[in-house]
């Protein structure tokens, strides 16, 4: 196995955040053993990371967080906005995304992630892959016209929209992530690629990453346990119980699928700017947070070099 250190991602050119998701669950609250923000955010700093993404715990005055981020020498890597074109909920969707640029600008961030959670089967007790929606022309439409309107609104204010795939979801697949990418303007719309999403849709993340590198502005790097994502779908298992089986880990879990490596130097390559944040829903109760994150950030250092 090679050691050799990855050129080109350097600190000039990238920064390492990680998700609080390793400490509770935003989408399952009930996955969650009472870690507190403060301790979250410390520990993430503690395991050495630049950033983290905004979790439900958070405080919701941006004076605030960002306080508390810069006394642990942190910063805001993304927001999460969740979009609601399909169903026609336009109006909604682009006031909530305004109201979350706004906080983005004053926490002193750049990136705002988005994914289309309408028709969405994973936030629900049902087989994840039998009930993804499959939208039609009309909701490929109003979807892709909705992100580019949102994403000039981004533009405008020196923002970035970055789009996340997602299991359960319309954009789910390679071929659903080349829909959109054909059916968007590169100005205006970023691919936010996810590395634990697409493995887990039974896509190769290194083809796709090839694909579409010159859209790719915001990486989640997520690793996939492979025996779990077969059940998943073989046993028909809905989203949350394959999180609670342990579906999710990080970058540098032996236990992990996928090879970071390649996928790395491609973006490297590509001369890739921005962020590489870990992610790993993980149940905190079997995977301990800060054991997990300096595990990443471990292997993080033995690749990058720093």
């Amino acid at each position: 196995m090679t050691t050799s250190i990855i050129p080109n991602l350097g600190r000039d050119k990238v920064s390492l955040g990680v998700t609080p998701t390793l400490w509770w669950n935003d989408d399952f609250p009930l996955i969650d053993i009472g870690v507190p923000f403060e301790q979250c955010v410390s520990e993430m700093a503690l395991a050495g990371f630049q950033g983290c993404s905004i979790g439900h715990k958070y405080p919701t005055d941006a004076a605030v967080l960002k306080k508390a981020l810069e006394l642990r020498g942190l910063k805001v890597s993304e927001p999460w906005v969740s979009t609601y074109f399909t169903i026609g909920e336009k109006d909604r969707t682009v006031e909530n995304f305004r109201r979350q640029l706004k906080f983005l600008e004053e926490v002193g961030g750049r990136d705002i992630v988005v994914a289309e959670f309408g028709q969405s089967s994973h936030l629900q007790p049902i087989p994840v892959f039998k009930h993804r929606p499959e939208f039609s022309d009309q909701e490929w439409h109003l979807l892709t016209s909705g992100l580019d309107e949102i994403g000039k609104l981004a533009a405008d204010r020196g923002m970035r929209l970055c789009y996340h795939h997602h299991m359960g979801t319309g954009v789910q697949s390679a071929e659903d992530i080349d829909r959109l990418m054909a059916g968007t303007s590169a100005e205006y719309v970023h691919l936010l690629f996810d590395t634990g999403h697409l493995r887990f849709a039974g896509d190769d993340p290194l083809t796709a990453v090839e694909k579409h590198k010159q859209r790719i502005k915001h990486v989640h790097l997520k690793n996939v346990r492979q025996p779990v994502a077969d059940k998943v779908r073989s046993d028909h298992l809905s989203f949350e119980e394959g999180i609670r089986q342990g579906l999710f880990t990080v970058p540098g879990d032996p236990e992990g699928a996928i090879d970071f490596r390649p996928v790395l130097s491609a973006l490297a390559e590509a001369d890739y700017e921005g962020w590489l944040v870990v992610e790993a829903e993980q149940d905190p109760a079997t995977a301990e947070p800060l054991k997990y994150a300096t595990m990443a950030r471990r292997y993080l250092r033995e690749v990058l070099g720093w």
